[in-house]
């Protein structure tokens, strides 16, 4: 098989999430197990850390790769989904995994793929563990897929966990309530290892402590050791303020991504990075300020907040559950207040869409419309769903007809937002629009 032969044959023949949902999900880590005790266990060697959290997780991963590229350690990063490659997954500097190691790993793995039948997120993290082992990373980021406990992922020991923040997102797998979610995600920390939490919550800050406690292990809470502010927006980059509210110390930084919602990342990022610090992986000040600047070219980070267009302003935006929704509001609301707003929206079948629904503007112009995915909410549903909460638009089966649909009726001071499933926005045709 050639690459693309070889895509299509884990796409099609191995149980997917994005595609088909519950019925790909594993309530066990035994697959991933198998998988990896079959290639000699590659995730005992290298050192990792692991990721997980409601929101935010992927920006944070992406940051801290970023920063531990640039202070000049060969760092592996996993991420799920992907936007346009399914080589994104998988990258080592910034670098997308060799296809030719994709078509490799998936013929050698086959014989016992046919025995334990894995779903695509098993087998793909399995052939991440064993590219950065092949490749000798010296440290690799692992970002989870779905919660914490049971996720595929969580057979590394990193040197240290981080959980960005707990919200209501897969209820139908980690649990209807906050504290439910929480005991899911905690579920990344380990015996002795250190624990940075960002956004904690009355309901989520004991479950944290507790296990935290019966692992012997030191937590932090972000927002405990830093205050961030916005000053100012440039083109295509937000100036925060920082606080150390340890030292008192105060210092600017400078990000390219420039989503009001990346500060509560950047509180985990520097909180994280300071508990490196003072466990031997050297982050220096130069270095970090360098990769923040810079997230998106060192990464390849897409979907946050990215303007692609101006006149009228175009956003692509993978904000997908009501959390993530509101905070996206709230930043048009802030950066854009006397603009009119046309939202491009689409979403996956399982998305608790009532409650995402009740917080959009209703004065705001709509154009529904769906992946070509099993999983994809129709495209005329979701505008009947809409409908019933006096929001009114029109819809399409192709998101670039949508967007063109909304370019036409903006006026040049409007705003386009498109959000929703990473596999709505990863069929954008970005050609179409002048950056």
């Amino acid at each position: 098989m050639n690459y693309q032969e070889t895509l299509q044959y884990l796409y099609s023949q191995l149980p997917m999430f994005s595609r088909i949902g519950a019925a790909a999900y594993k309530k066990d880590i035994h697959n991933t197990v198998e998988l990896c005790n079959a290639l000699g266990n590659p995730q005992n060697q290298f050192k990792s850390i692991h990721i997980a959290g409601t929101n935010g997780k992927g920006s944070t991963s992406h940051m801290l790769a970023a920063a531990l590229q640039q202070q000049g350690y060969k760092t592996g990063l996993y991420t799920s989904p992907h936007l346009k490659d399914f080589g994104e997954r998988i990258r080592i500097n910034g670098a997308m995994i060799d296809p030719e190691f994709v078509i490799q790993f998936t013929e050698k793995t086959k014989a016992i793929c046919e025995n334990i039948q894995p779903s695509f997120f098993e087998l793909t993290v399995a052939m991440a563990f064993e590219y950065f082992a092949v490749q000798k990373v010296d440290i690799a980021v692992i970002e989870t897929g779905l919660g914490g406990r049971l996720d595929s992922t969580n057979i590394i020991t990193p040197v240290l966990s981080i959980i960005t923040n707990i919200g209501f997102d897969h209820t139908q797998f980690l649990g209807n309530t906050l504290e439910a979610i929480a005991f899911e995600k905690a579920g990344i920390i380990k015996q002795n290892t250190p624990v940075v939490i960002g956004e904690v919550l009355p309901e989520t800050k004991m479950v944290f402590e507790e296990k935290a406690n019966s692992t012997k292990s030191s937590i932090l809470f972000a927002e405990d050791c830093y205050d961030i502010s916005v000053r100012d927006h440039r083109s295509n980059q937000m100036v925060c303020e920082v606080m150390n509210k340890t030292t008192q110390e105060l210092k600017e930084l400078i990000t390219d991504l420039n989503g009001l919602y990346q500060t509560k990342n950047l509180k985990t990022l520097l909180t994280s990075i300071d508990v490196l610090n003072k466990n031997g992986i050297t982050i220096k000040e130069e270095n970090l300020t360098t990769a923040l600047a810079n997230v998106k070219k060192l990464t390849g980070l897409r979907g946050r907040w990215d303007i692609i267009s101006k006149e009228p302003t175009i956003i692509l935006d993978v904000a997908h559950n009501k959390d993530g929704i509101q905070t996206l509001i709230n930043q048009l609301n802030s950066n854009y207040l006397n603009s009119k707003f046309h939202f491009v929206l689409g979403f996956v079948n399982d998305k608790d869409i009532d409650s995402i629904l009740d917080l959009l503007p209703k004065d705001a112009s709509y154009y529904f419309t769906n992946a070509h995915i099993e999983r994809a909410l129709p495209h005329d549903k979701l505008k009947l769903l809409a409908k019933e909460k006096k929001l009114n638009g029109e819809s399409f089966d192709d998101i670039n007809l949508a967007l063109a649909n909304a370019k036409n009726n903006a006026q040049k001071n409007d705003i386009i937002i498109a959000c929703g499933s990473f596999f709505t926005l990863a069929e954008i045709n970005e050609n179409q629009f002048d950056n």
